[in-house]
């Protein structure tokens, strides 16, 4: 039997016609239901894509354990992921909600937009860790609320104009969702806006904070031969 989703994606479909199936339909033995088609490729490119990103991440993570060569600012830099985390999710929640669909998998395209979004994320953590270690280290600043303000405020503009211009160029793919050809494209712009909007937010106000109360950034000594 062939069908086609419509309004609807296809995992959240699949797994609703197994269900139905099961309590149903009762088969003789040795005789079974088989999904394949875009069902099958959906869920094998959504294995593949988390493997590959689970591989990524841990890589990703030992080359900041090596750069940092502290856990109490590598746990600063991660920080920001359940940030954009919770934008994501809510923008998925949200969308969902609005265009009466079933939110509860996760698609292609939003698994691409939190691998996406994670990244940007990470960065704009990393540019504010390491500027606060840059006034410390290089410019001899005692680590105190003053340092974490100026450290904040010159990082304000850099990373409001990563976030903006992200925005404005995933703005129009977000509109979009629900349009032929724009399966993957769609979701993936909804999940890095919403994550966006958090993590920026929470970058600029809730990061410094953090790094003030937990963060450890001493002036660092240099022998003269």
């Amino acid at each position: 039997m062939i069908c086609r989703a419509e309004r609807r994606d296809v995992i959240s479909l699949v797994a609703d016609a197994k269900k139905q199936i099961a309590d149903r339909v009762s088969f003789p033995k040795g005789v079974y239901a088989v999904f394949s088609g875009t069902a099958e490729a959906t869920a094998r490119a959504r294995h593949e894509l988390l493997l590959n990103s689970a591989i990524a991440a841990v890589g990703i993570l030992l080359l900041l354990v090596v750069v940092t060569g502290n856990w109490r600012n590598l746990l600063l830099i991660l920080a920001n992921v359940p940030f954009a985390l919770v934008g994501g999710v809510m923008a998925i929640v949200l969308t969902s909600y609005l265009s009466h669909s079933d939110g509860r998998a996760l698609t292609i395209g939003s698994l691409v937009g939190f691998v996406t979004l994670f990244g940007i994320t990470t960065r704009n953590s990393i540019m504010m860790i390491s500027h606060f270690e840059h006034l410390v280290q290089q410019e001899g600043m005692v680590w105190e609320l003053p340092t974490a303000i100026r450290g904040a405020s010159e990082r304000l503009i850099p990373i409001l104009m990563t976030a903006l211009v992200t925005a404005i160029g995933l703005l129009p793919l977000a509109i979009g969702t629900g349009e032929a050809g724009r399966e993957i494209e769609g979701p993936m712009a909804i999940v890095i806006l919403g994550g966006l909007i958090t993590s920026t937010l929470l970058n600029l106000l809730v990061l410094p904070t953090l790094a003030l109360r937990y963060g450890r950034f001493a002036l660092r000594v240099r022998e003269e031969e």
